[in-house]
């Protein structure tokens, strides 16, 4: 192929281990649903040989490697084009760096929200947008690695169950690979956005007669009676992947760390990736403080919410997830526990948001001239609430993670600027109160008299 890297240079790399998030066990190798052979529990990916005599603290110092990612950004490898694979050293080593698929994903903007801020009430408010990924989200970040490892495992067929970011990602990332593509999503649970993408892509779609959980446990005993490559969530390199774009955060601040990171939560994967990154470029010395994260859910949607509060995190709580914010629309987050170690290693918290405070807040992103999927909006719907409770400080630098484009979803647009997206629901009254951020098309007759008079009307 064409765009692959033969001339990389190797990079300097640790070997990396699978560890079991419960009983700490280290597996050998993956089973096919990624649980630990010894309790059943979740895999991570570790790095026991970064301190080692060969491994990168020895070789390079925090500035050299700040120094070696940023001269990357100069550079016409392909590999190095990626705002994944050009933080290669924390990062799985490669058997074979030709075989990596790569979209050129990642290297993401970092948007000033100054709109947003003022409505907050916040004096620093800022949007990393993973919607600008190739595919529109953030999970290309974690496909690239996790798709690569299965090309390199030899799999013909990758799979996954999806509300939609993530099929759309898995089945552009195996066209690109050659591989072939299982989709099982959940019937009228989707966004026609997100399926048009995945359809495109060439995969084999199932739309199941189930919610989102459904759709993984059909798929769980699929992986299990054949040979093909699960690309959830719970693969543990697709974690890997997604935790560069805390580095590029970083990169884009020059190093200095920001008070608040804010995440929307779904089945809590990018939390966990994000979390993970913090805490690793603190244990290499990259930065000498973490940013508090916090998750910010759906109130049709809230397992992690009701698991600390009702349990203290102790036991998962499972919802029946109802949101329009389809991305998040899920009640048995895989990676709960991930996602609650990451907000006691931070100092963050969890809250939810009503459906009204989801369009308000994804029409005030938008007012900034940034778009994003109504998934992306729980962060500053959910920033004003910390705020008023004095969680978050005004006078605190906050980051908002924007999972999603604003294309992903079309139709929650065109209906919340048309006044139909509550129309007839529990929530029609209390949505009256958005009329001010509404923007329905204006049906004239074809004259400039027309135009201009009403071009008149909105400048007064």
């Amino acid at each position: 192929m064409t765009d692959q890297t033969a001339s990389a240079p190797k990079p300097q790399q640790a070997p990396s281990q699978l560890r079991c998030i419960g009983c700490g066990a280290i597996n050998d190798w993956a089973t096919q649903n990624f649980r630990c052979t010894s309790c059943g529990d979740l895999l991570e990916i570790i790095y026991p040989g970064w301190k080692s005599a060969d491994g990168i603290q020895a070789n390079l110092s925090p500035v050299a490697l700040r120094a070696l990612w940023r001269q990357r950004k100069t550079s016409a490898l392909p590999m190095d084009e990626s705002g994944v694979w050009r933080f290669r050293e924390i990062l799985p080593a490669s058997p074979d760096w030709q075989t990596i698929i790569s979209l050129r994903e990642g290297n993401t903007p970092l948007y000033e929200l100054p709109g947003c801020a003022r409505s907050a009430g916040i004096e620093r408010l800022y949007g990393k947008h993973q919607g600008m990924n190739p595919t529109g989200s953030f999970k290309d970040t974690g496909m690239t690695v996790a798709a690569s490892v299965a090309r390199q495992q030899g799999f013909r067929w990758v799979a996954c169950a999806s509300t939609g970011n993530t099929s759309a990602s898995m089945a552009a990332y195996a066209a690109r690979g050659g591989m072939r593509s299982l989709v099982l999503i959940p019937e009228g649970q989707i966004s026609w956005g997100k399926l048009s993408q995945a359809l495109d892509y060439g995969a084999l779609t199932c739309q199941l007669k189930t919610d989102f959980d459904g759709c993984v446990q059909v798929l769980n005993e699929v992986v299990q009676r054949t040979p093909i490559y699960l690309l959830n969530s719970v693969n543990p390199y697709r974690i890997e992947g997604q935790k560069t774009a805390a580095l590029e955060l970083l990169e884009q601040f020059d190093w200095q760390v920001p008070d608040h990171v804010i995440v929307p939560g779904g089945n809590l994967a990018n939390s966990s990736a994000l979390g993970k990154a913090f805490l690793e470029m603190k244990d290499l010395g990259l930065i000498s403080t973490l940013p508090r994260i916090s998750i910010i859910q759906a109130e049709g949607a809230n397992p992690l919410v009701r698991t600390i509060r009702e349990t203290a995190g102790k036991e998962l709580v499972r919802v029946q997830a109802e949101t329009m914010a389809t991305a998040i629309r899920i009640g048995n987050p895989a990676s709960w526990k991930k996602a609650l170690r990451v907000l006691q290693a931070a100092g963050g918290t969890v809250e939810q948001v009503g459906e009204v405070e989801i369009a308000l807040a994804k029409a005030e992103i938008g007012a900034d001239g940034i778009g994003c999927e109504p998934a992306s909006a729980v962060t500053l719907a959910g920033l004003k609430k910390l705020l008023k409770q004095g969680f978050v400080q005004p006078n605190q630098t906050v980051v908002l993670i924007l999972t999603g484009h604003l294309l992903k979803d079309p139709e929650f647009t065109l209906k919340f600027h048309r006044g139909d997206l509550f129309s007839g629901s529990t929530k029609e009254k209390e949505a009256r109160s958005l009329s001010q951020q509404q923007r329905a098309p204006v049906v004239l007759e074809a004259s400039a008299d027309a135009v201009i008079g009403t071009v008149g009307k909105f400048s007064t």
